[in-house]
């Protein structure tokens, strides 16, 4: 039996490396073995070097390095049928759910956001980014792969602006136009002009990017221009400013009234209910624009009112206004309590408002204008029915 010395394996195994096998498991499990061959079948006077030679080339046809290319491809062949089940599954979980999601938005249905959520996750962060993984293994040239890798991140930044603009989430606009952009100026420019040079592929890639263009241009339809936000912003300012001179001419009425006594006793938690809601809606307006009270030239000072939603409780956010929300919705309670059928006065509203979208936490129904807004009805509510219960 021959017995190898260090010398002879470091032979063996720089000359594994100099025949182009570049992966370090497979180097040392190619000397592994010709090393067994070596000490079980070459005698102890024996040439080496010759019988190495010799042992080495009933490794490969050509050349040694056809190991490591095979050997890769078995790995990727096993890897690749596992995600390629996984992509499918994920392909049709997430058309399903989608389709479900749609279904029940569409009838009004609970479980609607959950399914749409799932179903649109599912398919931008699986099914596309797998999709994209194991075309790329299919395609040889940088070109396609790089094709398919902006459609996949297209597809999946557009999937995600589409999620976040139905469940009426921040950032949908900016997610959608950012896959716009993407999609418009790098990824279709690259796939028409690559694929209309191609004869094979030349009508469906016109077909493709119509299409493409088409549901682009749909999208876009949702999307509010920049132009238009500023002008619902503006419009909204207004009405808030509008609104708080109807309360002050309100409060003039009711303050020279106040002193009748049936007034007072029918309306006797009005001032408190007003001001209340007069501090909330100054907490909600620090908390969407830095500020407690806009003024006249909102628009010079750039303060705006957005319709955005929270996505969130905004009571957690402001310094007790929490404590501040569950007193005005007992207040509230007990003000309609006190209120008899025969006095024609109006209930304050609970349902359809803030109120019924927090106990339900649906957060995503409350933006800073419409919370704003359903404040201030009911302060024109209370004083309303104080100036109506005077006649």
């Amino acid at each position: 039996m021959f017995k190898l010395k260090d010398k002879h394996i470091d032979y063996i195994l720089n000359d594994i490396r100099a025949r182009g096998v570049e992966m370090e498991d497979l180097q040392y499990n190619l000397l592994d073995h010709v090393c067994c061959i070596i000490e079980q079948n070459l005698g102890e006077t024996g040439d080496f070097e010759n019988f190495y030679q010799n042992t080495i080339k009933t490794f490969y046809k050509k050349e040694l390095w056809e190991l490591e290319e095979e050997t890769i491809s078995l790995i990727i062949f096993k890897n690749y049928y596992t995600m390629k089940k996984i992509m499918l599954f994920s392909g049709i979980a997430s058309a399903f759910l989608v389709a479900v999601g749609i279904l029940f938005k569409f009838m009004h249905w609970p479980g609607a956001g959950i399914s749409l959520v799932l179903g649109i996750s599912l398919s931008s962060l699986l099914f596309l980014p797998l999709m994209f993984v194991l075309r790329v293994k299919e395609k040889q040239s940088r070109r396609d792969k790089l094709i398919t890798g902006l459609g996949a991140l297209a597809g999946s930044v557009l999937s995600m602006g589409i999620l976040f603009k139905i469940m009426h989430w921040p950032g949908a606009n900016m997610l959608g136009m950012g896959a716009m952009l993407l999609m418009a100026f790098v990824f279709l420019p690259i796939y028409f002009f690559t694929g209309i040079r191609n004869p094979e592929t030349k009508v469906n890639t016109i077909v493709s990017s119509a299409l493409i263009i088409i549901g682009c241009g749909l999208f876009m339809a949702l999307i509010r221009s920049p132009k238009g936000s500023l002008m619902i912003k503006v419009r909204d300012t207004y009405s808030y400013l509008r609104d708080q001179e109807i309360l002050e001419k309100e409060r003039i009425l009711f303050k020279n009234l106040k002193n009748d006594s049936v007034v007072y006793k029918t309306t006797l938690k009005t001032e408190a209910l007003d001001a209340l809601c007069e501090e909330m809606k100054a907490d909600v307006l620090e908390l969407s624009t830095g500020v407690r009270k806009i003024e006249a030239n909102f628009e010079a000072n750039n303060q705006f009112i957005d319709d955005g939603t929270f996505g969130f409780d905004p009571f957690e956010q402001i310094p007790s206004g929490k404590q501040k929300y569950q007193t005005l919705v007992t207040e509230i309670d007990k003000y309609n309590q006190s209120l008899s059928a025969e006095s024609g006065l109006l209930p304050l509203p609970t349902r359809s408002n803030f109120i019924e979208y927090l106990s339900k936490s649906q957060f995503n129904l409350i933006t800073s204008s419409g919370l704003i807004d359903q404040l201030t009805q009911i302060q024109m509510l209370v004083l309303q029915n104080a100036l109506i219960s005077s006649k």
